[in-house]
């Protein structure tokens, strides 16, 4: 079996529970009655769309977004090129097991993502 997707359509806990799935499928089990199928959820969804919550949220997001969005210009160790080449690299290392446990606290304390916190602290 071979499972290609973008990932503007999955994420990691998606994926797991595909691959979950699957091998409960293989393995000739059954899997439980889903609660809510994913046309209550578009029913839903456009509902949300129409009401004044939606709205206010749009309203606010343009107002944030306006005008000229800045650039985010990180510290690199050479001078951004005139014209974007999409070619990058990685850096590999390991946290202490005490250090990423705080991170992951720090994010969920303030609501937001581990991302977040490890860009702010970047920055």
């Amino acid at each position: 079996l071979l499972v290609d997707m973008h990932h503007i359509i999955s994420d990691g806990v998606s994926v797991n529970i595909l691959i979950r799935e699957f091998g409960e499928l293989y393995n000739n089990r059954k899997l439980p009655a889903l609660r809510i199928q994913y046309k209550d959820y578009a029913v839903w969804q456009e509902g949300f769309k129409t009401g004044d919550a939606y709205k206010t949220q749009g309203a606010y997001w343009l107002r944030q977004l306006e005008g000229e969005l800045p650039v985010l210009d990180l510290p690199a160790d050479h001078a951004r090129p005139p014209v974007r080449s999409f070619a990058g690299d990685k850096v590999s290392f390991t946290l202490e097991p005490e250090v990423a446990s705080g991170l992951h606290k720090l994010a969920r304390e303030n609501g937001s993502t581990l991302y977040m916190v490890l860009l702010a602290a970047y920055t």
